[in-house]
């Protein structure tokens, strides 16, 4: 399991890499302003149903019921069932996509009704809008084909997909004066993108035998469990949304600039979420799901324990940066071209904000896998239905004195909130909530986190003067400076608090040696 959460994070990885090569070329052609804010607004749309109907609520579903249905009813069935999902998901996608067309200016209207004052950004986001809907059906097919190459542990071209949407955008960028506005040609290179992501998971499954068919959709009670799971995950999926809708309603009436600095914060707080949290709970998911219906329920319990330890380990780098030298981070990535440093100074503060629910947005999905492993869709939707209600009420109550930083810091309380409700619920039901190996290493686990902290923060504080007289790359290097003695003492105190031997079996997923 470690080996596999390590290849999809590798892959993210590349993905998060290529995409800031992608921030940083959007950032240097958009810029902060009124083009950049229509487009990102544009973007997030179809990825708001995205999260609620492929990726969030589909794989929940579908990966337990899929495995389920591989290991008792065999490898033949399995198959039929993924492939009348085909021709379900597809039928509903085309549905969505001419509703999302024939009404675009009312969909925009309605999701982001600030806009509605501005009639320039308006106009633009209901353009662009109408351009990078469609991607929404391509990713549906991409999850569902994803799906089944990750229950039958090929986990590498799914998580490699993404880094096609970056190329893709970067391609258009490039050639932006062959399209109306820069934001047309980004819009344009996320619509590439589906059909390209679309290509490369079908080319994966078909070459190891798991291509999926249109096939007639049969209402047994296999697929009666798999909807009866989907219900409550689309539910709860669009409980996280609606909290993520706010913000794009909320910012809507906030000044010019404030959604282009939530997008580029949130950009460098997904880094660490996609790279470890999301690969930990991609490789986690199916593996709980299997054990758990051989009845291995001590295995689950490991392999979840493991999984969290693990991601609480390599974040640890990120969660202490984001809260230290945030300022720092998007002056160093992005602060050239139309990015300014007011730009480098808001988009800073937000990413300061969104570190303070860093640790919980990295286990979140491994503390939803006990339930989900088991076909309960149901509990999630409680957690974070409850977090996405004080989400909202919070942002609305800090939008008018903290702007977007406060919108930023109300979802990582949500993300405390959905964590705390997940461990009190499944302690409740006994099921798998760590061990002792876990409890034992957390101490240390901040101990480390706290001296990193404090190194890069001194380092800023001593090194930043000392760079002033710097005429160009002065950002950058401290940048620098900052990550290479960050990197320096984390790995200096990794190794005195948790010891060689203790990495080496963590990282081989047995059980470690004791920490004494």
């Amino acid at each position: 399991m470690i080996r596999s959460i390590f290849t999809v994070g590798g892959w993210t990885l590349l993905s998060r890499l290529t995409g800031f090569v992608r921030d940083i070329v959007m950032a240097a052609v958009l810029g902060a302003g009124p083009l950049a804010d229509a487009f990102y607004i544009a973007f997030r749309l179809p990825n708001h149903f995205r999260s609620i109907f492929a990726e969030g609520a589909f794989n929940t579903a579908f990966i337990p019921a899929f495995a389920r249905v591989k290991t008792v009813e065999g490898e033949a069935q399995a198959r039929k069932f993924a492939d009348g999902i085909l021709t379900g998901v597809v039928l509903v996608q085309l549905a969505l996509l001419a509703v999302a067309l024939l009404a675009t200016g009312w969909v925009v209207a309605t999701l982001a009704p600030g806009l509605s004052d501005d009639p320039e950004r308006f106009a633009l986001t209901v353009d662009f809008t109408r351009i990078t809907f469609p991607y929404l059906g391509l990713i549906a097919v991409v999850t569902l084909v994803g799906g089944v190459l990750n229950a039958n542990d090929r986990f590498w071209a799914a998580a490699a997909a993404s880094i096609l949407l970056n190329v893709a955008m970067v391609g258009t960028l490039s050639a932006a004066g062959l399209f109306p506005t820069a934001g047309h040609a980004a819009a344009w290179g996320v619509l590439i993108s589906g059909f390209l992501q679309l290509g490369l998971l079908v080319f994966d499954a078909e070459r190891h035998g798991l291509g999926v068919r249109f096939g007639r959709p049969r209402l047994d009670a296999d697929m009666r469990a798999f909807l009866v799971a989907l219900g409550p995950a689309i539910i709860g999926s669009a409980g996280v949304q609606l909290a993520l809708f706010a913000d794009t309603i909320i910012a809507s009436f906030l000044p010019e600039g404030a959604v282009a600095a939530l997008f580029y914060a949130d950009r460098i707080n997904q880094l660490p979420i996609g790279v470890v949290g999301i690969a930990a709970g991609i490789v986690l998911l199916p593996e709980m799901s299997r054990r758990i219906a051989a009845d291995d329920l001590e295995g689950a319990r490991f392999a979840q324990s493991r999984a969290i330890e693990l991601t609480l380990l390599l974040v640890l780098p990120f969660l202490a940066a984001a809260l230290t030298i945030p300022e720092i981070i998007m002056r160093g990535l992005f602060m050239r071209g139309a990015f300014t440093p007011e730009a480098a100074a808001s988009a800073g503060a937000t990413l300061a904000a969104y570190g303070v629910g860093l640790a919980p947005f990295v286990v979140v999905r491994a503390f939803m896998s006990p339930f989900y492993a088991r076909g309960d869709t149901r509990t999630p939707v409680l957690a974070t239905l409850g977090a996405a209600v004080v989400n909202i009420g919070l942002k609305i109550l800090l939008m008018g004195s903290l702007a977007q930083v406060g919108l930023a810091f109300a979802t990582s309380v949500g993300g405390w909130i959905t964590v705390l409700v997940l461990a009190i619920l499944a302690r409740w039901r006994g099921y798998e909530c760590g061990d002792g190996q876990l409890l034992r290493a957390l101490p240390r686990l901040a101990l480390i986190g706290a001296a990193l902290a404090l190194t890069l923060f001194a380092t800023a504080q001593v090194a930043g003067p000392r760079l002033a007289g710097l005429t160009y790359g002065r950002d950058e290097a401290l940048l620098v400076l900052c990550v290479a003695a960050g990197g320096a003492v984390y790995a200096a105190l990794v190794l005195a608090l948790l010891g060689r031997r203790y990495l080496i079996q963590l990282l081989r997923g047995r059980p470690a040696a004791s920490l004494s």
